[in-house]
C-alpha cells in the first residue's frame, strides 16, 4: 500500500465559492456527533476526529486560495530527513541532538529521530522566536524608537 502514497500538491479551485460555502457548513457542523464519509453509492464510514481536523484544515486552506501539500512521512526519521524538515543542516541537527534538544536512539551507529520529537522542537523554537520578537518589540517601543524613525533623516 504504501508504494501508492505519493507526494502531491493540490492547487486551489478557480472559483473557491463551493469550497467557503462548505467551510461554513463544516465550521457550523462541529457540535454534532461523528463525522462520517459518504460514498457516491451511500456507502457510510465514520471518520475518526484527528482526520475530521486535517479535512476541515485543508478545505479551509484550499478556499483562501493557498495551495496544500500532502506527503507521506514515516514516523522515524534519519537525521538528513529531520534536517530536511527543519530547513536546517544535517551537523545541525546532529549538534541539536549531541546537546539533547531532540530525543533521538542509536540504529548502530546512525541517529534516529521521531518525528512527533521533530514537530515538538520546530513547535518550540517558533514559540520562543514569538516571545523574542514580543519582547524585543515591545522594548523598542518603550524606547521610543518607532518614534525615532517615524521621519527619515536625510543622509545625502
Amino acid at each position: 500500500m504504501s508504494s501508492a502514497l505519493r507526494e502531491r500538491t493540490v492547487l486551489p479551485p478557480d472559483d473557491p465559492a463551493e469550497l467557503a460555502r462548505f467551510v461554513h457548513e463544516l465550521r457550523s457542523a462541529s457540535g454534532r456527533a461523528r463525522a462520517r464519509l459518504v460514498g457516491p453509492d451511500g456507502s457510510e464510514i465514520e471518520i475518526p476526529d484527528e482526520l475530521y481536523g486535517v479535512l476541515r484544515d485543508v478545505v479551509t486552506a484550499l478556499s483562501e486560495g493557498l495551495a496544500i501539500s500532502i506527503a507521506p512521512h514515516n514516523t522515524m526519521l534519519t537525521t538528513q530527513e529531520a534536517a530536511d524538515l527543519l530547513n536546517i543542516s544535517r551537523p545541525t541537527l546532529v549538534r541539536l541532538l549531541s546537546e539533547g534538544e531532540m530525543p533521538h536512539t542509536m540504529r548502530g551507529r546512525h541517529r534516529r529521530v521521531m518525528l512527533r520529537d521533530v514537530l515538538d522542537y520546530q513547535e518550540r523554537t517558533r514559540q520562543a522566536r514569538r516571545r523574542t520578537l514580543d519582547r524585543m518589540t515591545a522594548e523598542a517601543e518603550e524606547d521610543g524608537l518607532y518614534d525615532a524613525t517615524a521621519t527619515p533623516r536625510r543622509t545625502r
